[in-house]
């Protein structure tokens, strides 16, 4: 027979404090002296002390807190909408989060959560520390992870993209009309995406009997700087190293890489052929058109959503882990290689 889940008593009593004090760490007040916070933070950790869901939320009272990673390019707005559109079908509201760039959270945030509290968290491409995770389960608020920046724990909820299919699918559109001197623009190297997107590139390559050239792979960081600077550098080497095809790790990047190719004088698709990914919208109003992988950034962004609404509602999903497929969209910016 399984011992009863400890109370806020309970804890009270191990720790010599009074219950009013561990209810204020446990809603992360912040109105209780640092070392009293460990003791009692310590207890909850021990006895395993969880809040008692008091029911599903009601509809229209309930807060989404998405939390970015960074925000700033049409990718963030694709996923945006994507959870907006979802929250909407239960009436919550959502309220954003950005992390200037780093992938946890400050202690501060969590601090800040607590105090809501909101129904539930959506982070992208970022993480937990264990610690913060145990903060928020006490507090029964669930979260999911979109689009993963490294390997999440078994237990935790995400929603992505076959990465690495899409890095394949672009390099294989590339190899099937003849381009052999194929170019990388990733990005951060500490994302999994950016490895799994890369690892798919040079797969096609090995499949198709050649080398992916190591000295034509060069880091970003998604953003068009990042592809200008990469072309730039690309599209200048010695005409016998130049590539004929680069695969962008984005469609900013890729976006990027069309500026330098019309300053240096260099057409597309006619002397360079471009793939870029994310499919936003921007692709098909540039000239030429992008071609591009659509990883189905709000599709992405409303399935995490609900399943994160399901997680707020006591419901165990069938399935925690969801991968979405990666799909090729052929425009006007490729082409076979000149002869």
């Amino acid at each position: 027979m399984s011992s009863p889940r400890p109370t806020i008593t309970d804890i009270a009593a191990a720790v010599g404090v009074s219950a009013p004090t561990v209810s204020k760490v446990i809603n992360g007040r912040t109105d209780v002296a640092d070392a009293t916070r460990a003791r009692v933070e310590e207890a909850l950790d021990r006895l395993g002390y969880r809040r008692r869901r008091s029911g599903p939320p009601a509809a229209g009272t309930g807060l989404i807190d998405l939390v970015f990673h960074n925000i700033g390019s049409p990718w963030s707005m694709e996923l945006i909408q994507g959870v907006e559109h979802a929250a909407a079908e239960h009436r919550a509201s959502v309220i954003l989060t950005e992390l200037g760039g780093k992938h946890r959270p400050p202690d501060a945030w969590v601090e800040t959560t607590l105090a809501r509290p909101p129904l539930g968290v959506l982070l992208v491409a970022a993480h937990l520390s264990d610690e913060q995770r145990e903060r928020l389960a006490r507090r029964s608020i669930p979260f999911v992870v979109i689009d993963t920046d490294g390997e999440p724990p078994e237990d935790v909820a995400t929603v992505g993209t076959d990465n690495w299919s899409g890095g394949l699918l672009a390099t294989r559109h590339l190899i099937a009309l003849g381009h052999t001197r194929i170019a990388a623009i990733g990005g951060p190297a500490d994302m999994l995406c950016v490895r799994a997107r890369l690892d798919g590139f040079r797969s096609a390559h090995t499949e198709a009997g050649l080398v992916a050239d190591p000295r034509l792979v060069r880091s970003g960081d998604f953003y068009v700087g990042a592809g200008y600077q990469a072309g730039r550098e690309l599209l200048t080497l010695p005409e016998h190293e130049r590539p004929t095809a680069i695969f962008a790790g984005s469609d900013m990047q890729a976006l990027g890489v069309m500026r330098a190719a019309a300053e240096l004088g260099v057409s597309i698709p006619h002397d360079l052929s471009i793939v870029g990914y994310d499919d936003v919208p921007v692709v098909e109003w540039v000239s030429p058109t992008l071609t591009s992988i659509d990883q189905k950034l709000a599709t992405q962004g409303a399935v995490a959503t609900r399943l994160l609404m399901d997680l707020a509602q006591g419901r165990i999903p069938a399935t925690p882990r969801i991968i979405l497929p990666s799909d090729l969209v052929v425009r006007a910016s490729t082409a076979p290689p000149r002869r």
